[in-house]
Order: C-alpha cells, then sequence, then structure tokens
C-alpha cells in the first residue's frame, strides 16, 4: 500500500501545538517580499534605458535594485510580522519607483510581451567593481546557457521564518530535545521536502500566467500550445506556464539532482554541481578574446543558478557564498518562488497570498517528511509541471507513491488539514483572517473559474484582447494608481530617496577601493 499522503501524525503534532499552552505560538512570523518587474515603454516594449540613477545603485540598494535584465526592478521589503504592514511597504516602494520612471511602465504580468530575441533584454549591468563585474558575467552566462528571453520572466518570491517561541514548543512535541540551530534546520528541511511534494497546490491556486505572447516562443515548435488570439498563446487548461517546461521547470537543468534530505546533503550537491564541468558549457568558453562569457564552465556558475521552487537560506556576509553561509549558521529562513506576478493586483500579490502561505509553511513543517529519493523527486517535480500546464483540467491525475491521485481530492485533503493552523494563527483576532484566507483558496477549488488563471482566460475572452493588450492596459491603469495614491507617505518615500543616495555614495566608495584582478578575485571567491 502506497503512504498516505498526509497521515496521523501531522493531527498528532498539531495537537501537540494545540495542547502546548502556547496558542500564539505560531504568531510573529516573518515575512518579506522580493517582487520582479519589467521596465517597459509606453508601447510595450522592454526598456533599452539604464536603471534610473535617481532610484539609486542596484548594486548597493537593498530595496530596489535589478535582477538579470538591466529593465528588470526588483523590489525588496524588508521582514514584518504582519502581512499587512509588508504590503503597505511594498505600495510605498511602488510609489517611489513610478516618481522616477519618466512615460515608462512596470509590466504587469510575469510572462513578457513584445519581444524581438534575446537582443532586445538588456544584461543588467553593476559597473566595475569585482563584485559589480560578477554579477553582470553570471548574467551573461545565463543569457548564453538559457537564452535571455526565459530570464525575462518575472516572479514574487515569499521569503518566512518561524517565530521564536514556536521551535521549543516544536521540540517538545517531536520530543527530540534542545531547539538548537542543527534542529532548526532540521525542519525546515522537512518543510522544503513537504513543498516538493505538495506545492504543486500553488500554482493551482495561484497561478496567472496561463498564455503568452507569440514572440516569447518565437523559433519553438515544441511549446505545444494553441493559438487563444491574435499574437497570443495559450495551454487551454494551464495555471502557470511560467512555473512550466516553457519557464523556469525546462529541459536545460534536467541531469542536475539537489537534494532536500538534509543540510549537508544539499550543500554536498550544490557544490558538486558548483565544480563538475559541463561539456556543453566548455564549448562556450569562460574567457574568450579578453571578454568574460560566464563565471565558469561548470554545470551550475553559481548556487543561485539553480532554479528550485524553494530555497533555505541565510543571510550572507560580504563576499560569502550561499551554501557556505548555510554551513557556518544554517538555515535561517525558506524563499517560496512559485509565485507568478498577479496581474490582478496592483501590487502583484495580496493578503490572501501571504496569509495562505504562511499557513502552507506551517503545514509542510508539521506533516511527516520522509527522504526523498531521486525516483520520487522526479515524480514530485513532474506534479509541479502537470498542474502549472494543465492544473485546471477535469480529472487531473498526478502521482504518488508510484500510484496515480486524484488531484482535486489531493487538494482537498490538503486544505483540509490546513484549518487548524489556520485556527492557531487566528489566536486573539475575532476576525479569523487566516481561515478566512483558506476559505478563498477552498472556493478555488470547488470552482474553477475562480482561479487567477481562470479570470486572466475570461477576461481576455470577454474583451477580446490579446494577452499583450491586456498586459499593457493593466500596466497603464497601476502606473495611474500608483501616481494618483491619495496621502502617500512622504515621510518613507523621504527615506527612500535617502537610501538611493547613499547607495550611488556606496557604489562609488566600492569602484575607487583597490581591485585585484578579477581571475584572482573570482578564484577567492570559488575556493574550499
Amino acid at each position: 500500500m502506497p503512504r498516505a499522503r498526509i497521515d496521523r501524525r501531522y493531527e498528532q503534532r498539531l495537537a501537540g501545538l494545540v495542547n502546548s499552552g502556547e496558542r500564539a505560538v505560531l504568531l510573529g512570523g516573518r515575512k518579506g517580499v522580493e517582487k520582479e518587474s519589467l521596465r517597459v515603454t509606453p508601447e510595450g516594449r522592454v526598456s533599452q534605458r539604464p536603471h534610473p540613477r535617481a532610484l539609486g545603485s542596484a548594486l548597493t540598494n537593498d530595496h530596489v535594485t535589478t535582477d538579470y535584465s538591466e529593465a528588470l526592478i526588483e523590489l525588496v521589503t524588508p521582514t514584518f510580522t504582519a502581512s499587512w504592514e509588508l504590503l503597505q511597504y511594498l505600495t510605498d516602494l511602488h510609489q517611489f519607483v513610478y516618481r522616477h520612471l519618466d512615460d515608462e511602465l512596470l509590466w504587469a504580468t510575469s510572462m513578457p510581451c513584445a519581444l524581438d530575441g534575446d537582443a532586445s533584454i538588456p544584461i543588467a549591468q553593476y559597473g566595475s567593481s569585482n563584485v559589480g563585474r560578477m554579477k553582470t558575467v553570471y548574467r551573461i552566462g545565463l543569457g548564453l546557457r538559457y537564452g535571455r528571453i526565459m530570464q525575462a520572466i518575472s516572479g514574487v518570491h515569499f521569503n518566512y521564518s518561524f517565530p521564536e517561541q514556536f521551535w521549543p514548543v516544536l521540540a517538545d512535541v517531536l520530543k527530540t530535545g534542545d531547539p538548537d540551530q542543527g534542529f532548526r534546520s532540521e525542519q525546515y528541511f522537512a518543510l522544503l521536502r513537504n513543498y516538493r511534494r505538495h506545492g504543486w497546490l500553488v500554482h493551482y491556486l495561484f497561478g496567472v500566467s496561463p498564455a503568452v505572447c507569440r514572440s516569447f516562443v518565437r523559433g519553438r515548435d515544441d511549446h505545444g500550445l494553441v493559438e487563444l488570439s491574435r499574437g497570443t498563446l495559450y495551454s487551454p487548461y494551464a495555471t502557470s506556464l511560467r512555473m512550466s517546461d516553457l519557464g523556469y521547470r525546462n529541459k536545460s537543468q534536467s541531469e542536475i539532482s539537489i537534494s532536500v534530505n538534509s543540510l549537508d546533503d544539499y550543500v554536498r550537491d550544490l557544490q558538486r554541481a558548483i565544480s563538475t564541468p559541463s561539456p556543453e558549457y566548455q564549448r562556450l568558453g569562460v574567457e574568450v578574446d579578453g571578454e568574460w562569457r560566464q563565471l565558469n564552465a561548470n554545470r551550475l556558475q553559481i548556487e543561485n543558478e539553480y532554479y528550485a521552487f524553494i530555497r533555505p537560506k541565510r543571510v550572507a556576509r560580504s563576499g560569502e557564498r550561499p551554501t557556505k553561509a548555510l554551513q557556518r549558521a544554517g538555515v535561517e529562513y525558506v524563499e517560496m518562488r512559485s509565485l507568478d506576478v498577479s496581474a490582478l493586483d496592483p501590487v502583484g500579490v495580496n493578503q490572501h497570498k501571504l496569509r495562505f502561505l504562511e499557513a502552507f509553511a506551517a503545514f509542510c513543517v508539521l506533516a511527516p517528511s520522509e527522504p526523498i529519493d531521486f525516483g520520487e523527486q522526479d515524480e514530485f517535480d513532474r506534479n509541479h509541471v502537470i498542474v502549472a500546464r494543465r492544473g485546471r483540467e477535469p480529472g487531473l491525475q498526478l502521482r504518488y507513491g508510484q500510484r496515480d491521485a486524484d488531484m482535486r481530492t489531493w487538494a482537498a485533503e490538503i486544505l483540509d488539514a490546513m484549518q487548524g493552523v489556520c485556527e492557531l494563527l487566528d489566536h486573539g483576532d475575532a476576525s479569523k483572517p487566516y481561515s478566512s484566507s483558506l476559505a478563498v483558496q477552498a472556493q478555488k477549488l470547488a470552482d474553477v473559474a475562480r482561479t487567477p488563471s481562470a479570470r486572466l482566460l475570461k477576461e481576455m475572452q470577454e474583451t477580446g484582447e490579446s494577452f499583450f493588450d491586456l498586459a499593457l492596459r493593466m500596466s497603464k491603469t497601476y502606473k495611474q494608481y500608483f501616481t494618483e495614491l491619495h496621502e502617500p507617505d512622504e515621510p518613507r518615500l523621504a527615506e527612500f530617496e535617502a537610501q538611493a543616495e547613499a547607495s550611488l555614495e556606496a557604489h562609488e566608495r566600492l569602484e575607487a577601493a583597490p581591485q585585484k584582478p578579477f581571475r584572482e578575485y573570482l578564484a577567492d571567491y570559488f575556493a574550499p
């Protein structure tokens, strides 16, 4: 018989939390968001202008930076215990950015449009310092390995850490002794494994990229999409093409297997991928005629090249590799990376979504999480891709324990199990916000038309708009929204202005400092 997807041990652990006397045990978890958006012209073309100087240095500004492209702005919030504070900060960041965009827009969807091949995606530039050169060369390598168009996809990353009072209670429930850092890392990796098992649900509930512009797949005949309207291709039951085999889950990394069974296994596998030469990437060359094409010719240039649904994280010291930070002090928080930018929300995300993800993290850490072998890992990863491509398909079957599993039945089991977690998170709040957010998600399971992907397709069908037309209209709508928003938080906007100016000064100091030869800098960075 296959293992139960959610067995009695989960209920026992949840009961242990409830009976601990610490009803506020889950309150106060730290939440942060990283939200990416392409800068585009009023006509919807990817901007070719440099990152606006008024926003500060993309290299040294902690809250307004760039991702792959010079045109791909990334807004980074601090962490908050209340999701409304996080969303207010993100709103303020949008207001600040729009004050300095002139006539440009922030693209309202994850999937880019109106692309004229790789050449239309400018690679982010970070200056002449070694750390800045490294960031740019890494991106040159990504473009050569996977194509620039894939790197122009935008997303929302949700960062979460459990509150301090949670760990001793959980240790007592699990009867494992001291809740030290080793224990915390073990539990975060249990969360990672369960996210691999059950995280396809995030695509179903929140995926909002069921269609793409024809320009996104120009020159490809293996996309498997059909025409929705002129210039628009889609998959009829798709939820998140961004997270499908057309996006981040492409075949380019299919031979890379990174274990999430333990911190040691995870670090070992990542370091092996970073140090193992790839014949394919060796053919690209590393430094050719004095021009750097990639940081190295290994299977991964650096850890962040591995496209994972979720990552264990630790704030690194200056010049410290992510795996070294994890080895030094263990897991500090997790980064959930599956969220599309929502064209249905001005800031690309909403409170219901954040509350659900917080509760989902608690569910994933409490549910039994056995080690995953590579066969199971492939099975679970395929489930993610299937739901991303076909999540709204009636009667959709996934795989669990080498057996078919009805997706909707499995989803209902998860949502039902999460009710107790939401009740704990609702402690002291008569409005029961987490239970209410869970109910909103249950409605999407009961009625597929309520899913964001279905709503987006319906709007295009009713208006007759192409995906490009809809995305451009929403981008213009949100620019107007943020520029006309009443009562902006002027002290906070002044704080952002000061941060931008300070980042420019920090950038200048960095570039004025003596620099060792770039090749030597890289050798030191990658040294064991």
